[in-house]
């Protein structure tokens, strides 16, 4: 997938080799040993050749690769740890500020706070966090990059426990358009600390993030069951009524459409077969977490039970060896009001055409934690939704892009019309609707975040990303 921007103006090689002087890091441009693997994103459908990637090891490379691109015109992309299903950490013909070699976490376990880089990934931020029994409301997949998944509100298996992975920033350093390393906090840029909880690139490169810590772990409880499809009703309804009778208890489910994997530690009987799964973990004492999670159990015969006590690192990883890098991914999003019987069956039968057996439509309960608190104290909107379905097309043959993609469009296009608008940005596919979809996820917010944008970064050098227009 290409970007809009045309190759710049050939920039003097002059200019080139004083860049590279003045990194600490690596300056890559294409013909150099590394550049092949530079480009290269966890997402195979991603091909684009950036012209410099500027492999950055401090706030201070940061800064003169984002004056670089500015007072040179290049296109300008942020490359954090990993993941990224849209592919906007390469641009065509630009520069690419690559964050992956900043990886130093700092622990604070008296305080309960850590210091990420912004080139850290959940395993990065949780291996340093466990050992003192403490985490972060990160992702559910080890492997995300933590930088993208928090500027865009950041969901997790303790969402609900405690919040979103923005609710959870106490401050930051951003390197902003004008090439100025900047502390941003509640007292300090408070209009910019607001707009990058949940707002996405947009205002600047976020080089650290200081999160607050929660106890959990090392060790916890976690579900993991697979029903038959056919009882999906039953199990979707009966995970509804659990949580409305437990709302304190933390538990934050995911559900999940999907065809059994040929695993070999899986019966061959059941290979290929059509499940709904149920997917939660407890976050406190794991004998609490057994009987909390027994009734998500029990609800009709499964097909096979993994759940267990396991530790917080490996539940975070379950997930990893589902999105290989290089396969192909397209994943939409759309919120929706409430489930229902009927609503049930279509999620249901929607996942069944899927062409890829890889592929998911998944059901994420919301509320408790990250529903506390007005649409308005971050930028991250739709936390009042009650659901929100992730659809998530995985595969890894080239010639069946075409199918897979549409799969996911019809079966966004016809949720949609269920929907109030909202999506969740770290599931956009490659964001085709263009601004009008930006403006619906962000809904009220979407002014306020534009006057920000053009306060900070008034000519839009921040914009390979769910990109707000800087208002006029």
């Amino acid at each position: 997938m290409g970007t809009e921007d045309s190759n710049p103006a050939e920039v003097p090689a002059s200019a080139v080799e004083a860049l590279r002087s003045t990194l600490r890091g690596a300056l890559l441009l294409p013909g150099d040993a590394e550049y092949a693997s530079a480009r290269q994103l966890w997402n195979g459908m991603i091909d684009r050749r950036p012209a410099l990637v500027a492999r950055c090891e401090s706030d201070d490379d940061v800064a003169a690769a984002v004056r670089f691109a500015r007072d040179h015109g290049l296109p300008l992309s942020v490359r954090g740890g990993g993941h990224g299903v849209a592919g906007l950490a390469l641009c065509d013909g630009g520069l690419v500020v690559d964050l992956s070699r900043m990886t130093a976490v700092e622990v604070d376990a008296g305080a309960r706070t850590a210091r990420a880089q912004g080139g850290c990934t959940l395993g990065h931020v949780d291996r340093a966090t466990q050992p003192h029994g403490l985490a972060a409301p990160l992702g559910v997949v080890s492997e995300t990059g933590i930088a993208g998944l928090t500027l865009s509100g950041g969901m997790g298996w303790l969402r609900r426990a405690h919040g979103l992975s923005c609710d959870a920033l106490l401050s930051a350093t951003v390197v902003t358009a004008d090439g100025e390393v900047r502390t941003v906090d509640a007292d300090h840029h408070p209009d910019l600390f607001w707009a990058i909880r949940g707002g996405g690139g947009n205002f600047g490169v976020v080089t650290s993030f200081a999160y607050r810590l929660f106890p959990v772990g090392p060790e916890v409880y976690l579900c993991n069951v697979y029903y038959p499809a056919r009882h999906a009703r039953e199990v979707l309804r009966a995970c509804e009524s659990h949580l409305a009778a437990t709302p304190d208890g933390g538990l934050a489910p995911l559900g999940v459409f999907g065809r059994v994997p040929a695993d070999d530690e899986l019966p061959a009987g059941l290979h290929g077969e059509p499940f709904v799964a149920l997917l939660a973990l407890h976050p406190g004492d794991p004998a609490e977490g057994e009987s909390a999670l027994r009734p998500l159990r029990e609800i009709t015969e499964p097909l096979f039970d993994l759940s267990g006590v396991t530790t917080y690192l490996a539940a975070q990883s379950l997930l990893d060896e589902d999105y290989p890098d290089g396969d192909r991914y397209y994943w939409k999003s759309v919120s929706l009001p409430g489930l229902g019987d009927e609503m049930i069956g279509r999620l249901a039968d929607h996942a069944a055409r899927a062409p890829s057996p890889a592929s998911t439509v998944d059901v994420w309960f919301q509320g408790g934690a990250m529903a506390r608190g007005p649409e308005q104290e971050t930028a991250f909107t739709g936390r009042h939704a009650p659901y929100l379905i992730g659809i998530e097309g995985n595969w890894s043959d080239a010639a069946d892009s075409e199918r897979n993609i549409a799969w996911v469009r019809d079966t966004f296009a016809a949720l949609r019309t269920f929907s109030d608008g909202g999506i969740y940005l770290n599931f956009p596919g490659f964001l085709e609707e263009g601004e009008q979809l930006v403006r619906e996820s962000f809904g009220a917010n979407y002014e306020r975040l534009a006057a920000v944008k053009a306060a900070y970064d008034p000519g839009n050098l921040f914009r390979h990303n769910p990109n707000i227009l800087p208002k006029a």
